[in-house]
């Protein structure tokens, strides 16, 4: 009996109590705090995260992808590579660091502006940068978490599902045409926009700019998608000069996620070298960049003589001395304080060389060629404050030593592919999914003993081995869908 007493007491007090409180609901909030952080706040952090730190650069950036694309080179054991070794901790290391950051930031704020009605410039913004966000992670990975990703605070979903890579990319465009149509003259991001400091206009060029580089992606797999979405962008206008360049704002601290994280690398690791593959080149055409992107490892001398590429493959049994070889030129391409480059303006003018090559619109490839490396070539002085400009006449020199060839069946989209992995050094997550893409340049294989791709390129990088059991049903289905978890599986859009 008294059991029954205490039961009912208790219940007749909660009830009560409920009772009491309405309306003081208000008590209970601090005046003084904002009751949610403004989204320019978000953005900035969020836009940081994309750029991301010294742990995804060092590791997924550089020392997966630089060297299997072959821009540089290292005998260091640990830079696995260009080797093809498998290392899960550092393939899966910008999967281990943009889902619980970039990814969980970008959707949070989406959601915030989604429940602000706020359907202008600053849900654009954010819808553009998401699309890029998981780019970088489909790209490097193929099918992966989409539609449910990030959603585990706003939604409860703790096991997204992994969304094909060709619906991902069906919804990247459209995403980008509705993001553009969003954007309008002006935007409350304020200081928040590190990419283009609040200029709408060039966000919605860099939106088509982005919708451009999709549409070209599929010309392997969809040639009739490809060239749709590439009329549509290039008619939206995308990118129009160096002016237009997404690249994220870095200052050398105080914090590190300030910092450009491959600056950071740089000043951590003096391993690094310049490819052989990437020397030679510039030097068979006398590029003038080359000085301005390598120096000598031993004395910092940018005399071309001086400047030797490292043969991709070496290690400390086949390279006895690294100090003769050059390296990313510590005075111009390294600082902590560089901006961290997105995409340029010269990358669209090569798809758009691309675009007439192929037959997808009419002009002149010629025409988008040569402006392509002239901007390539002229971008260097604005995005890195030490490098030397590189003048009309020099860029004129090197066009006509080296004319574009337009011929049917001719060497034009090998000579686009050359300059454009050229144009994304220190941007390799592009350059390692472009050159999947046009197969351009042509790079010889390493085989070292141990490696794991029976002596080829790898076409991806590998998922955490941890989703296989934390998020298991979802993983197991990507992978009979998608193929092993391995360095060789083809992402869809790569596909033979």
């Amino acid at each position: 009996m008294k059991k029954i007493l205490f039961t009912f007491f208790a219940l007749s007090l909660v009830l009560s109590s409920c009772e009491f409180d309405k309306g003081f609901e208000e008590m209970n909030v601090n005046p003084a705090k904002a009751p949610q952080i403004n989204v320019a706040n978000k953005f900035a952090s969020a836009v940081l995260k994309t750029s991301g730190g010294r742990y995804e650069n060092w590791r997924a950036s550089l020392i997966y992808q630089s060297v299997m694309i072959q821009h540089f080179s290292s005998t260091a054991g640990y830079w696995s590579g260009d080797k093809y070794f498998r290392n899960d901790g550092y393939a899966t290391s910008l999967w281990d660091q943009y889902y619980p950051n970039a990814v969980k930031e970008i959707e949070d704020i989406k959601a915030q502006l989604t429940l602000e009605e706020n359907t202008g410039s600053e849900m654009g913004m954010t819808r553009i940068l998401r699309v890029y966000i998981y780019s970088r992670l489909t790209d490097l990975h193929g099918d992966i978490p989409y539609s449910e990703a990030g959603q585990g605070y706003t939604n409860g979903i703790l096991k997204p599902k992994y969304d094909t890579q060709e619906s991902i990319y069906m919804d990247f465009l459209k995403e980008l045409e509705e993001a553009v149509a969003q954007i309008g003259a002006s935007t409350t991001m304020g200081k928040g926009d590190l990419v283009f400091q609040g200029d709408t206009a060039k966000w919605k060029a860099w939106g088509n700019s982005l919708m451009l580089r999709f549409a070209m992606r599929l010309s392997k797999i969809d040639e009739e998608t490809s060239k749709d979405w590439a009329v549509k962008a290039i008619g939206a206008g995308t990118m129009t000069s160096n002016a237009h360049i997404a690249m994220i704002k870095h200052t050398d601290g105080p914090e590190g996620i300030n910092k450009n994280g491959h600056g950071e690398v740089f000043d951590a690791d003096g391993n690094p070298r310049m490819s052989e593959t990437f020397v030679d080149w510039l030097k068979d055409d006398d590029d003038p960049r080359l000085p301005i992107l390598a120096s000598r490892r031993s004395d910092k001398s940018t005399e071309i003589a001086d400047l030797i590429g490292m043969p991709n493959g070496s290690t400390g049994a086949t390279v006895a001395d690294t100090s003769i070889y050059a390296e990313p030129n510590r005075k111009v391409i390294t600082g902590r304080d560089v901006p961290m480059v997105l995409q340029t303006y010269a990358e669209v003018e090569f798809m758009k060389a691309e675009a007439v090559q192929r037959g997808y619109t009419i002009g002149s490839a010629s025409t988008h060629y040569e402006a392509g490396v002239k901007a390539a070539m002229q971008m260097l002085s604005g995005i890195y404050p030490n490098a030397a400009a590189i003048s009309d006449a020099e860029v004129a020199t090197y066009l006509a030593a080296k004319p574009y060839d337009a011929t049917i069946g001719g060497k034009g989209l090998q000579m686009i592919g050359e300059q454009y992995w050229a144009a994304t050094l220190l941007n390799e997550y592009e350059a390692f999914s472009n050159w999947r893409r046009t197969g351009f340049p042509v790079l010889e294989p390493i085989n070292e003993p141990g490696n794991v791709t029976n002596g080829t390129i790898p076409r991806r990088l590998i998922y955490p081995t941890g989703e296989s059991s934390t998020n298991a049903a979802n993983y197991a289905e990507a992978v009979a869908r998608q193929g092993a978890n391995n360095f060789t599986t083809r992402v869809w859009w790569d596909k033979e």
